[in-house]
């Protein structure tokens, strides 16, 4: 905070928090439209409340440092607390230091000293929700209302019955300390994560469908409030909502019949018993020591959790010392919230970049005004796709808020708009360009998919330890001991650029590489050599099209018989292909029309000196006699006496089968060995017929009419 030279000076600051603080509340409390992120408004806050200090005679009774919050919808009903909802003082220190002072500040106002034995503590989870007042008489439920200012709430009675897990009527039995005639119950409701990403799936299709008025929430504490906040009940109660129980409002005497509670902990494992849910996480704690580690822990799981939180709560457990505490100001001396590094945060967007995956997916990235959230200093922040930053409506000089959770990559949440400029308002949406920014082949984006690709994959360098991995595996030209670590050595010290560069490999340069010594770089140079007579199919599926996979590879060399006649087969001539529809088909031209992937299939193929001579047998396209099995499809499960997986599927595929991975109604046959899984047993439900090794052996050895004759 700066020095003021004047009362004056500061009173005019002070004026300018206060109104930000007013419209924000208003906001989020209100509106249910917050524009800043919570961290955001702490700091606001924190900076008034420390101008307020330094300058007590400016501070009013209408200050936002005098009050809990905002004032509730006017259009809604509202009743007064019988017990006012009051805030809880937030920490955002570290661990050590946030759990230390609150023990140290309350062993003070004890006349604690050093011998005297910890404080006990119960240690709880600080949800991300809307809190909610739940008010029963005789047991049942009556009223349920909001926070709103903390003094008066809006009543939401109807939506909240509307919720499973808050009981109508609370339990009782011999088991069960009594319900006391008058029981105020404080807890949040919430909403799931995994619930809260179904909730936006809806929104999303509706928009798409047309509908109008429909928007998508921005996290799950913004739509669980619209949803306790909605006027008509059947809506709220399509909105999956949770509830978890925390304290109590008003509660019948224990002169009067209420119960008599002695701690903290006590009242959470009654209001458990009588039918409310209260977060497993809650611990009783001894000290400070076991505050800090409470807060870790729940550091280290907190982005597991299926719900949000933005700290944890500490609260003095014996009510009686509660009691002796008291409150100060607008909050309770004896609990404090603790807070973990903000998720969310504003920023400005300074550029926007793409980034080139290896496997040629092409993401939008937003460069960033660095900014610490989640713990870190954050640049960038993906946008995932084209859609989705035009759905956002990101530019370049927008103001936006970050979030980042855990070990998640940190994303755009939604722009501020009213902070958007005059010049930004004209400036074009965002728009995916058509070519790589990497290696300038064809970005291509498919029908039914929300992502462009790139379609270099041999030439393009952000996919070169991909497409290398792929060219050398088992099932494609095989380079037996070229792994994932190898490759990553050989493309980082830039040995490798391209997939020809694996045949120009040298005994120095390999023996150079860390932990290969000169026996290893032999064997690999070997297996290079050996690896350079393989088969049509291997090497067009070597070449990692998109799409086309081993059986497609040896459908399209059946049909075309030569390497050349792919490479410029027409859109019409690949849909011929038994194998191939019109995805695949497209892949296929695209792939070929790319000058650079042509290139590296020329200096793969071309004889040694100057090529790398990769050779394979090639023939004519001709009338055959059809496969036994031709239109079969088969799945394989368990272990053959005889014969390996593969070498059972290459036999099926040769006699014209289709081989799955999966039973469905579309299968004809499982052929089954020992030790079978889940697969037999769905087709037995499905009634699909189920062969031995001898079975299938014997029906790939049926003869076909020779009338049957088809082009291959």
């Amino acid at each position: 905070m700066q020095a003021h030279t004047s009362p004056a000076q500061a009173a005019i600051e002070i004026e300018a928090l206060r109104e930000q603080l007013h419209h924000h509340a208003h906001r989020y409390y209100v509106l249910d439209e917050p524009q800043i992120p919570d961290a955001e408004y702490d700091k606001l806050f924190q900076a008034l409340q420390a101008l307020e200090a330094t300058y007590p005679e400016l501070l009013t009774v209408d200050s936002p440092t005098q009050r809990v919050g905002a004032k509730p919808l006017a259009s809604a009903t509202t009743v007064r607390h019988a017990a006012p909802m009051l805030s809880i003082r937030t920490e955002t220190d570290t661990e050590a230091t946030g759990a230390q002072a609150f023990d140290a500040r309350i062993r003070r106002e004890l006349s604690l000293v050093e011998t005297d034995p910890p404080v006990e503590y119960v240690a709880e989870l600080k949800f991300d929700g809307l809190a909610m007042s739940l008010r029963f008489e005789s047991g049942v439920l009556v009223q349920a209302a909001t926070r709103g200012d903390g003094e008066a709430g809006e009543v939401v009675t109807q939506n909240i019955r509307t919720m499973g897990q808050i009981p109508l009527r609370l339990k009782t039995g011999a088991d069960v300390l009594p319900v006391p005639p008058v029981l105020e119950v404080r807890g949040e409701v919430y909403m799931r994560r995994d619930h809260f990403e179904a909730l936006n799936e809806r929104q999303r299709q509706k928009i798409a469908a047309g509908a109008k008025g429909e928007r998508t929430f921005v996290n799950p504490r913004n739509a669980a409030a619209g949803a306790v906040r909605q006027l008509d009940p059947a809506i709220a109660a399509q909105r999956p909502l949770s509830f978890f129980a925390y304290g109590l409002g008003e509660i019948t005497p224990a002169d009067q019949g209420g119960p008599d509670f002695q701690t903290h902990y006590e009242l959470l494992q009654t209001l458990k018993a009588w039918g409310f849910p209260v977060a497993v996480q809650t611990q009783c704690v001894q000290g400070a020591s076991e505050l800090i580690a409470f807060h870790q822990a729940i550091a280290i799981t907190r982005d597991s959790l299926p719900f949000d939180i933005d700290g944890v709560v500490y609260k003095v457990n014996s009510l009686a010392l509660q009691r002796q505490l008291g409150f100060v100001s607008r909050e309770p001396r004896w609990a404090v919230a603790h807070k973990y590094p903000a998720q969310e945060q504003l920023t400005t967007v300074l550029a926007i970049d793409i980034q080139v995956g290896r496997t040629g997916k092409l993401t939008p990235v937003a460069k960033l005004a660095p900014v610490f959230v989640g713990g870190v200093t954050v640049t960038n922040a993906t946008l995932h796709n084209e859609d989705e930053a035009r759905r956002k409506d990101v530019r370049v000089g927008d103001t936006v808020i970050v979030r980042r959770a855990g070990d998640v990559i940190p994303e755009v949440v939604g722009v501020l708009l009213e902070k958007r400029t005059d010049d930004l308002l004209q400036a074009p949406q965002f728009t995916m360009p058509r070519i790589c920014p990497v290696c300038n082949s064809v970005a291509v984006r498919e029908e039914g998919e929300a992502d462009y690709r790139c379609t270099g994959g041999l030439f393009c360098g952000a996919q070169r330890k991909q497409a290398i991995l792929h060219f050398a595996q088992r099932r494609a030209v095989e380079v037996e001991g070229l792994g994932d670590k190898l490759v990553e050595q050989l493309v980082d010290a830039d040995i490798i650029k391209t997939v020809p560069d694996l045949y120009r490999l040298g005994l120095l340069a390999l023996a150079n590489l860390d932990r290969m010594a000169e026996k290893s770089a032999q064997n690999l140079l070997e297996a290079l050599q050996k690896s350079k007579q393989t088969t049509l199919p291997r090497f067009l599926f070597g070449l990692g099209i998109r799409h086309v996979g081993e059986a497609t590879a040896k459908a399209l060399a059946r049909h075309f018989g030569k390497l050349d006649s792919i490479m410029d087969a027409s859109m019409a001539h690949l849909l011929e292909v038994a194998d191939v529809g019109p995805i695949v088909a497209l892949s296929l031209r695209t792939f070929f029309d790319q000058a650079h992937n042509r290139e590296v299939v020329e200096q793969l193929r071309q004889p040694e000196p100057d090529g790398c001579g990769v050779t394979w047998e090639e023939g004519e396209p001709a009338l055959r006699v059809p496969k036994p099995l031709t239109g079969k499809t088969f799945v394989l499960t368990g272990t053959f006496p005889t014969l390996s997986r593969d070498q059972a599927k290459d036999l099926l595929e040769a006699a014209g089968a289709k081989v799955a991975g999966s039973v469905s109604k579309k299968t004809d046959f499982v052929v089954a060995g020992a030790e079978v899984g889940s697969k037999l047993e769905k087709a037995q439900t499905l009634g699909v017929a189920v062969l031995d090794e001898v079975g299938m052996l014997a029906m790939l050895a049926a003869p076909v009419s020779a009338t049957e004759q088809v082009t291959l």
